[in-house]
């Protein structure tokens, strides 16, 4: 081999043709993923994805990723302190009067001390904020028909299903008591289901 051979070889590669296991085939360009195969990899894949889409809808209402659950918390609850939103949203206390400051800053949530105790803040939305809760709702609505395009109801409801079940898992390995799963009563009633079925097949 000559020097200009060797010159133009990509770097890191070796001298010869490249080795392919027994049966592969070789695609130019492409790479595996390590773990691209498991669960968890897809999961995380269509979180980011999903996640990206929504943050894309809410810059049109000039709220950043994150600061919507606080929106939708408020919606739910009306008046809130800071300490069960923090709770409610499993943030330190310090996190969520942060995202409190910047939406009050844009004039979407307000703070009052409790009558007699001005130690105690309490939060609600302001009109404005209640408007933003609103199109909040209709993106969640819009990006889920996006992401599960193509689903039937049952494989819907499966997915739902699965994906609970999963998140309980991990809740009670780490140790995550006191912090049900959303859909766990669904999840236990189709269980029971199940079982009552099984013996009849």
């Amino acid at each position: 081999m000559s020097k200009s051979d060797k010159r133009i070889r990509p770097p890191g590669s070796k001298n010869g043709p490249e080795k392919t296991a027994p049966g592969s085939k070789s695609v130019p360009g492409s790479k595996s993923v390590p773990g691209s195969k498991s669960v968890g990899w897809a999961l995380v894949q269509a979180a980011r994805l999903h996640r990206s889409r929504v943050g894309d809808r809410l810059a049109a209402l000039d709220l950043f990723a994150g600061q919507e659950q606080v929106v939708q918390a408020l919606a739910a609850s009306g008046t809130m302190t800071m300490g069960d939103l923090a709770a409610t949203l499993r943030v330190r206390p310090p996190t969520a009067s942060k995202t409190i400051s910047r939406l009050a800053a844009l004039g979407f949530v307000e703070r009052r001390a409790e009558a007699g105790d001005g130690r105690i803040v309490r939060v609600r939305l302001t009109e404005m904020g209640l408007a933003k809760a609103e199109a909040i709702e209709r993106i969640g609505g819009e990006v889920e028909a996006e992401l599960l395009a193509g689903f039937d109801g049952k494989e819907r409801r499966r997915l739902r299903k699965l994906l609970r079940k999963a998140a309980r898992n991990l809740a009670e390995i780490s140790g995550a008591l006191g912090h049900e799963v959303e859909g766990d009563a669904e999840i236990d009633e189709d269980e029971a289901d199940a079982d009552a079925i099984a013996p009849a097949l």
